[in-house]
C-alpha cells in the first residue's frame, strides 16, 4: 500500500479479570502507543482503538469463586486498567469493553452472516465436565500429569515446565482446577471453523506475502508457518455456558460465541462506537483498501490474530486485512517469568502509586528493552541504571545545562543568532549529524516497528548536543565574545524543539514539559533554525526533567517483589525457580518455628500498595508482620483471621517498617490466596509439628 489515507492501530484487548503488568505495557500497549504518537506528529489520520476483553470462563470461575457476579468482576477490572493507561499516557481514541450492547450485537451479526454462508460446520463431540461445579472445563482448568516430564501440575493446554503444548487428553490423572476431581466426559454439540479449508489462502497470504506489502517479524511468521505445517483443523467457535454473547441461531440455547472469535471483533465494535461518537464513518476503517490496518499484540496471540481472525475477516468478505503484525516476544522479570498467579510481576497501578511523576522513567526502560525479536528482561537495577546514567545524566542534563545558562547569561531570553554562524564547519556537522539520526535512522526504525533502534537514535541527537556544549563551552566566551555565546545557546534552545518531537513519542510528559519551556508545541512543525523562537522571548526557568534514584529504593523495590511471592507461595503450584532448590533435610524443617496466631490489627503501608501492615497475636507476644497481601484483602477484612506464622524468619524491613515473621498462605490454580490456619483452635502461640 502507498501512503495511506487514514490508519487504524489496534492492541491486544486485556482480560478483564486483574491489573497490568509491565509485561503486558512492553508486549502491546506501549509499542502501540509509540507507533500512533509517531504517526500524529507526521500529521496522519490514526485511530486508536482497544478495551476490554469480558467474556470467556476464566471470568466466570473468578465470579464464583469471590462469591460475586461476572459483570462485578469485569466493571472493577474494566475501570482499573483504564485508569492505569491513561495515567501511563497510553491515550486510546476509545478504550470500549465486550460486555457492551453495540459490542453483542456487532458480534451477533458476524456470525449470522457467516452462519448464513454456510460457512460453519455443527458437530458432536465429547467434552472434560466438572459435575460439582455443573460447568463444561476450558482447556486450562483441566490439571493432570505431562506425559513427557511428569509434572504433576501441567495444564490441559500447555506444561509450563517442559513447555509442549497438550490437549486435555493426554494428560495422566486429570482433574478439575474447580474442585479437584476427576471431570467426566459429556456430550455437547457446537459449531467450528473449518480452518483447513482456507489452509491454501492462508499460505499464500502469510508465508508467500499474496496481497501484503510489508515485511512481517520472523517471530510472527515462524510461528504460523510451523501452524500451517502442522496441518490446520476444524476450532470450535462456541461454548456452553451463560456468560458471553449469545449463539444468535437455532439451538444456540445455553451456548456462547467462543471468546477467541469474541475478542477480536470487539475492534470492529470498539471503532463502531468511536465513529458514532465523533461523527464519522467506521466503514472507511474497516472496509477500505486506503486504510492501513496494524495489530500489536504479544506472542500468545499470534495465531489468533495472524491466522484465526483473517479468516473470519476473509470469510466474511469486504473487510480488509491487516497490513501486520509486529507481534512482541515476552518481558521477564529479574531471571524468571513474569507471573500474576505467583505475584512475580510488577503491576503498573502499583509503580504509578509507589513513583509519582516518574510516569516516563518507565516508559523509557521498557522502550528500550521491548522484547522485540527474542525474551528480554526488566530488573530494577537496570531501571535505576537507565533512570541515572541516561535519562538524568544525557537527556536532563542537557536542557538543564541549556536553560540555566540562558538564564545567566542572557536573563532567560532566547538570545541572537549571529550572522554566518551556522555555516560554520563545526555547526554544519552537528546539525548534519541531527538529520542523519533523524532522517536515516530514527523514521525507518519506527516505520519498521523497530522502536528501541528509534529510541536510541533519539537520544543519540541528545549526546550530540551535550557535545555541542562540552566541544564549544559558552560559558567561557561569554565575557570575550558574547556574540559566540549567544549564538550556541540559540541553537541548543532551537534544537530542543526537534530532540522533543524525536522523544514525544516515547516520552509525552517529558516532551510536554519540554514544550512548556519554550512556549513551543512538540506537535507544531519544525522551522528553519533561526526561525523557531523569536529573539528576546522570555523561557521558562530551569528544571530538572529526572532526579536519581538511590539504591535503597530499589533494594526496597526488590524486597518487596520476594515477599510479595514469598506470600502468594502454594505448595500446590509448581513454581519455575523451586526446580533449581535443593530439597531440605528434615533437620532444616524442624528449624522452622511456626506457630498460631491471630490478627488484631491491619493496616494499609503508605506508598506501597501490595503491603499491609499486621500486628499478630502468637500467643507469648504481639508481632508485626508485612505481608504482600493488599491487593487480595482489605484490611478490615482480616481483624480475628486466625493464621499460622513463621516466627523465627530474620526480621527484614518493607517500606520502613520492620516485618517479624512470615503469613502462610496457600494460592489455588486462579490465583485467589488463602490462609493457612487452625481455627478450630482457641489459643494463639501454639506451636505447629
Amino acid at each position: 500500500m502507498n501512503s495511506p489515507e487514514r490508519y487504524l492501530i489496534t492492541a491486544a484487548l486485556p482480560y478483564a479479570n486483574g491489573p497490568l503488568h509491565i509485561g503486558h505495557i512492553a508486549g502491546a500497549y506501549l509499542p502501540a502507543d509509540i507507533y500512533v504518537r509517531y504517526l500524529r506528529l507526521k500529521g496522519q489520520d490514526a485511530v486508536f482503538v482497544c478495551g476490554s476483553d469480558e467474556h470467556g470462563v476464566a471470568i466466570t470461575i473468578q465470579a464464583k469463586k469471590e462469591g460475586v457476579t461476572p459483570q462485578e468482576i469485569i466493571d472493577k477490572y474494566h475501570e482499573l486498567n483504564k485508569d492505569t493507561f491513561l495515567r501511563l499516557g497510553i491515550n486510546f481514541d476509545i478504550f470500549h469493553r465486550t460486555s457492551s450492547l453495540l459490542h453483542h450485537q456487532t458480534s451477533s451479526d458476524f456470525f449470522k452472516e457467516l452462519h448464513s454462508k454456510g460457512v460453519f460446520e455443527e458437530r458432536e463431540s465429547e467434552q472434560f465436565y466438572d459435575e460439582p461445579f455443573q460447568q463444561f472445563l476450558a482447556d486450562r482448568y483441566i490439571i493432570g500429569t505431562c506425559p513427557k516430564c511428569g509434572n504433576e501440575n501441567a495444564y490441559g493446554d500447555q506444561c509450563e515446565k517442559c513447555g509442549s503444548t497438550l490437549s486435555p487428553e493426554e494428560l495422566i490423572n486429570p482433574r478439575s482446577a474447580l474442585s479437584g476431581e476427576p471431570p467426566i466426559k459429556k456430550v455437547t454439540r457446537h459449531w467450528y471453523l473449518p480452518l483447513n479449508n482456507y489452509q491454501d489462502w492462508l499460505y499464500s497470504w502469510l508465508v508467500e506475502g499474496n496481497g501484503r506489502t510489508e515485511t512481517w517479524k520472523k517471530n510472527v511468521l515462524g510461528q504460523c508457518k510451523s501452524w500451517l505445517t502442522d496441518g490446520l483443523h476444524p476450532r470450535a467457535i462456541t461454548r456452553d455456558l451463560d456468560w458471553g454473547v449469545k449463539v444468535p441461531v437455532e439451538g444456540g440455547e445455553g451456548k456462547v460465541l467462543y471468546v477467541w472469535m469474541d475478542a477480536p471483533i470487539g475492534y470492529i465494535s470498539a471503532t463502531k462506537q468511536w465513529a458514532a461518537d465523533h461523527g464519522k464513518d467506521w466503514k472507511a476503517y474497516w472496509q477500505s483498501e486506503d486504510t492501513k490496518l496494524v495489530h500489536f499484540i504479544g506472542k500468545d496471540n499470534i495465531v489468533f490474530h495472524c491466522i484465526i481472525f483473517p479468516v473470519l475477516l476473509h470469510a466474511h468478505g469486504g473487510f480488509i486485512l491487516p497490513a501486520n503484525v509486529p507481534a512482541n516476544e515476552f518481558m521477564n522479570l529479574e531471571g524468571e517469568k513474569m507471573s500474576t498467579s505467583r505475584n512475580w510481576a510488577v503491576q503498573v497501578h502499583s509503580y504509578l502509586n509507589n513513583w509519582p511523576g516518574r510516569e516516563d522513567v518507565m516508559r523509557y526502560v521498557l522502550a528500550s528493552n521491548i522484547p522485540e525479536a527474542k525474551d528480554s528482561e526488566f530488573t530494577w537495577k537496570d531501571f535505576q541504571a537507565r533512570n541515572n546514567n541516561e535519562l538524568v545524566a544525557i537527556l536532563g542534563n542537557f536542557v538543564n545545562r541549556v536553560v540555566v545558562l540562558t538564564h545567566k547569561f542572557f536573563d532567560g531570553k532566547v538570545p541572537a543568532l549571529q550572522d554566518g554562524f551556522l555555516q560554520q564547519q563545526y555547526i554544519k556537522e552537528y546539525l548534519g549529524g541531527i538529520d542523519r539520526l533523524s532522517q536515516d535512522v530514527y523514521e525507518p526504525a519506527m516505520e519498521a516497528y523497530r522502536f528501541r533502534e528509534a529510541l536510541a537514535a533519539a537520544m543519540d541527537v541528545v549526546r550530540l548536543g551535550n557535545k555541542l556544549l562540552t566541544d564549544l563551552e559558552p560559558w567561557k566566551l561569554y565575557k570575550t565574545d558574547p556574540a559566540s555565546c549567544a549564538s550556541i545557546l540559540r541553537l541548543c534552545l532551537e534544537t530542543l524543539h526537534p530532540m522533543g518531537r524525536l522523544l514525544q513519542p516515547f516520552l509525552p510528559f517529558t516532551a510536554e514539559k519540554i514544550s512548556t519551556l519554550l512556549d513551543i508545541q512538540v506537535s507544531d512543525s519544525i522551522q528553519p533554525l533561526g526561525e523557531g523562537l523569536r529573539e528576546g522571548t522570555a523561557i521558562g526557568k530551569p528544571i530538572h526533567l529526572f532526579s536519581p534514584i538511590e539504591d535503597e529504593q530499589i533494594e526496597e523495590e526488590v524486597k518487596a517483589l520476594h515477599t510479595a511471592a514469598a506470600a502468594t507461595a502454594s505448595p500446590e503450584k509448581e513454581i519455575e525457580v523451586k526446580a533449581s532448590k535443593a530439597s531440605i533435610s528434615y533437620e532444616q524443617f524442624a528449624a522452622m518455628d511456626m506457630r498460631t496466631g491471630v490478627i488484631l490489627e491491619a493496616t494499609k503501608v503508605p506508598k506501597a500498595d501490595r503491603l499491609l501492615q499486621l500486628l499478630v497475636d502468637i500467643g507469648h507476644e504481639k508481632r508485626t508482620i508485612v505481608s504482600g497481601i493488599a491487593e487480595h484483602f482489605k484490611p478490615e477484612e482480616l481483624i480475628g483471621q486466625h493464621v499460622v506464622v513463621l516466627i523465627n524468619l530474620a526480621p527484614r524491613k518493607m517500606k520502613g517498617v520492620e516485618s517479624q515473621g512470615m503469613i502462610l498462605m496457600a494460592e489455588d490454580a486462579d490465583g485467589k490466596l488463602y490462609f493457612l490456619s487452625a481455627a478450630n483452635s482457641p489459643l494463639s502461640g501454639l506451636p505447629i509439628s
